[in-house]
């Protein structure tokens, strides 16, 4: 099943992005010092992983392998987000909201746009609904 496998492929593109999303956020709660923020940063990160859970398991209902990382690349753009991000709390809302915003909602939007069965696109779906309402609750923290 070659449309399968571009499925298969799709998902573990998406999944790799959200564990990148789940590591931004790791760096995001690392320097936050606001215990209230923090939670908050913390509740949305068990919500990207609960997403990942979901890819996941989608996957290997279509008797895929699914990425257990965010790849070679990913992990390069994490360390410089790492070394890179402020110690500014409102930089760090401001990193944040981007990254879920353009990366969340906005690349996954283009990933899902590929040739999913109907069960993955509900899936993709949710995922980007959940990066959509995160980045809004962001978006609201900066003003």
């Amino acid at each position: 099943m070659k449309n399968q496998d571009n499925v298969i492929e799709e998902l573990n593109t998406l999944l790799r992005g959200t564990y990148m999303g789940v590591r931004a956020l790791e760096h995001h709660i690392q320097r936050l010092e606001d215990i209230e923020l923090k939670q908050k940063f913390q509740s949305m990160q068990q919500e990207v992983k609960l997403d990942a859970q979901k890819l996941a398991s989608r996957i290997q209902d279509l008797e895929g392998v699914p990425a257990d990382s965010e790849g070679v690349s990913g992990r390069l753009n994490s360390f410089m987000h790492n070394v890179m991000l402020s110690e500014n709390t409102q930089d760090i809302i401001e990193d944040a909201f981007k990254g879920m915003d353009t990366y969340g909602v906005h690349y996954s939007e283009e990933i899902a746009k590929g040739d999913l069965d109907e069960e993955s696109r509900r899936i993709v779906e949710e995922v980007i609904n959940n990066n959509r309402r995160h980045a809004e609750e962001l978006r609201q923290l900066l003003h």
